[in-house]
């Protein structure tokens, strides 16, 4: 079966700070840094480096030239990334000295993305197939309606959360993955157990995951439902860690792992991922994610 990621590409434009700027202040950096990034991005960069192959689709401008040579190194498919006449999409990012950190992202190319592009890529894809989205392209409704049509298995990490993503028809989906803060936007629910019963009762034939940070992780399908620890690490940067959790999950259950085995490989490689700085450079390769599995 084939993986296609819709998704986005993004030039990460990093600054380490004491903390977050507030409204009115001027802070200065103390570092600056410009990594590749994107959610689509990291995700198939991730899948890739978890050694199961991915097709990765979207729009890049002028300068990304890039990120679609990173994708392509780590032997990624890019040849359904088209080049948009706007500029490429690009984040500027906060990076707090506890590791946190707060995001502006500029779409660009990503919402250039036409519905034209999005018949033709389909196209190539079949029944069993799956279809990776998250919220940072234009046309997710209509990604995941065409992927349903055709009998793709639909898997969404609808990030960042709008009201966008409370109108999409997520009841089509094969897997939803949530961090806690969109769960509790989808919810209405601040309590853990609370989010995953109504995540349950809402979506029944879906299967739910959601990540919880130092918290571990969360599993629910129509079979069963549990938890699994977090990797306590030294925390650099935590961006990228849910996409790396999410693209180490998703490569992990395609080569055959139980979901339990793939959740901890995944909290594993999201582990490593936020010792190190950057977003699409954090990413671990599969024989570091075996290492530190074991040495758990």
């Amino acid at each position: 079966m084939a993986i296609l990621n819709f998704g986005s590409l993004c030039i990460d434009n990093v600054y380490r700070v004491p903390h977050f700027v507030r409204p009115g202040e001027t802070l200065p950096s103390t570092d600056y840094q410009v990594f590749a990034g994107g959610k689509g991005f990291n995700q198939s960069l991730a899948i890739a480096r978890a050694g199961t192959p991915v097709v990765h689709a979207g729009a890049y401008g002028a300068g990304g030239e890039w990120l679609v040579d990173m994708l392509r190194a780590d032997n990624v498919d890019v040849a359904h990334l088209h080049r948009a006449g706007v500029p490429t999409g690009h984040a500027v990012i906060q990076v707090a000295e506890d590791g946190g950190n707060a995001i502006v992202l500029f779409p660009g190319a990503n919402r250039a993305i036409t519905r034209e592009h999005i018949d033709s890529t389909l196209a190539g894809f079949g029944a069993g197939d799956i279809l990776l989205l998250q919220n940072e392209i234009s046309h997710p409704g209509y990604l995941i309606e065409q992927g349903a049509a055709r009998g793709l298995r639909i898997v969404m990490n609808p990030a960042p959360m709008d009201t966008v993503v409370k109108a999409l028809p997520l009841h089509l989906l094969h897997m939803l993955v949530v961090n806690e803060v969109e769960a509790e936007d989808l919810t209405g629910r601040q309590y853990v157990d609370e989010m995953v019963q109504v995540l349950g009762e809402r979506y029944p034939d879906t299967i739910s995951v959601v990540t919880l940070g130092a918290g571990g992780a969360v599993w629910l399908s129509p079979a069963e439902c549990f938890h699994v620890p977090a990797h306590k690490v030294d925390v650099v940067d935590t961006t990228g860690a849910g996409d790396t959790f999410t693209g180490y999950l998703l490569a992990s259950l395609e080569q055959g792992m139980a979901p339990e085995a793939a959740m901890r490989r995944a909290t594993a490689a999201a582990a490593l991922c936020v010792s190190r700085a950057g977003a699409a450079d954090s990413v671990p390769r599969a024989g570091e994610v075996t290492v530190a599995s074991h040495a758990r």
